[in-house]
């Protein structure tokens, strides 16, 4: 048979080769990522590893990829929920939902997980303990529930502290997290434990995240079981303070000022003397050494020397409780909230009347004058 004839012969066979009702065009559609994520917010309604006693509102898992592995399937998911009474915005977390194909019933879920790489929840790490207080919710884990009461009822003096040197709007409540161990703390943080070793407490949120971000104070069980009473009270009113003053805290707000301001609440009331309060800091002022500038942001980055983070800490203090005592409380507070609008320069004429520099030198010779 001639070449030409040959070639469209076969052209002529080709329709008959597509002629099962799949077609020979596109490929069936895969129908796995609509089933998986109908099954995830089937299970979200109701997922039975949900901690009993947590007043969760709100809760739902926003499916944003899936990938299939045969009979398996794995979903990547932001799960978004608020503790009622508590959060007035929305706490959220990456998480993987994994799927298994369960015949003829479709897609099923078999577990829940942090994303890769995404820090664990509180309940990750084991049964849940709930106390309630006045103005707190404590959330455990391997805790007594006599430990989470003291935790409670010292977070309870904690915010009408808070709410007394912040006379702004806030939630007026705090939710704390108790894990085990100082590294499940770390774990929820996302951080190694070095890194918050000798720490009380650290306070979660992001700056600027809306009007009422659904911040958590975190417990690091070996550095606050080391405190005395009253150094827990200021621990946990330093930490509350990060949660009052979120929303007017900003990436323009020096830390300075953030740090200084929250020891200032928690040292407020109390008879504490400056050398007392800033053991630190006095030492050095004694020897000579005066600081030359107020603390600079990476002043107050852990890991490094214990004793320098202690005088960063302890000038930032008394350089709020100098604005306090020299300008007064109220241009203390509309200090710190111009700071999150404005650069320092601009708050500080605005509020205070001052640049820096004169800031600073008020501030050295209140340190000769209070620690020499």
């Amino acid at each position: 048979m001639p070449p030409g004839r040959r070639l469209v012969r076969l052209l002529a066979l080709v329709p008959l080769l597509c002629a099962p009702a799949t077609g020979c065009g596109a490929p069936a559609a895969d129908t796995t990522g609509p089933a998986v994520r109908e099954a995830v917010a089937e299970w979200a309604a109701a997922p039975p590893a949900r901690p009993a006693g947590v007043p969760f509102e709100g809760w739902s898992y926003e499916v944003t990829s899936v990938r299939r592995d045969g009979a398996r399937a794995f979903a990547r998911a932001t799960l978004r929920y608020r503790l009622a009474g508590y959060d007035s915005a929305a706490a959220d977390a990456p998480r993987e939902v994994e799927l298994v194909r369960g015949g003829a019933d479709g897609w099923r879920v078999a577990a829940d997980r942090p994303a890769p790489g995404a820090p664990p929840q509180l309940w990750d790490q084991g049964a849940v303990t709930v106390v309630r207080g006045a103005h707190a919710l404590v959330l455990g884990v391997g805790r007594d529930r006599g430990t989470l009461a003291g935790i409670a009822a010292e977070a309870d003096r904690a915010v009408p502290a808070v709410g007394a040197a912040w006379p702004r709007p806030w939630a007026g409540r705090v939710v704390v997290l108790a894990p085990a161990t100082l590294d499940a703390m770390a774990a929820l943080l996302g951080r190694p434990a070095d890194a918050y070793r000798g720490l009380g407490a650290v306070t979660t949120g992001r700056v600027g995240a809306g009007p009422a971000p659904a911040d958590r104070v975190v417990i690091n069980p070996e550095g606050y079981a080391s405190l005395s009473e009253a150094g827990r009270d200021v621990v946990l009113t330093h930490e509350t303070t990060h949660v009052a003053t979120r929303a007017a805290t900003t990436a323009t707000t020096p830390l300075w000022l953030s740090e200084g301001f929250a020891d200032w609440a928690a040292y407020r009331a109390g008879g504490r003397t400056p050398a007392e309060a800033a053991p630190e800091l006095a030492r050095a002022v004694r020897r000579g050494d005066l600081p030359g500038a107020l603390p600079a942001d990476g002043d107050f980055a852990f890991g490094g020397d214990p004793e320098a983070l202690a005088r960063s800490y302890e000038g930032a203090w008394l350089a709020c409780r100098l604005i306090a005592a020299k300008w007064g409380d109220a241009a203390l507070v509309r200090l710190y909230e111009e700071a999150g609008r404005a650069p320092l320069p601009t708050a500080l004429d605005e509020t205070l009347g001052v640049d820096r520099a004169e800031l600073t030198r008020a501030w050295r010779e209140a340190l000769r004058e209070e620690l020499g």
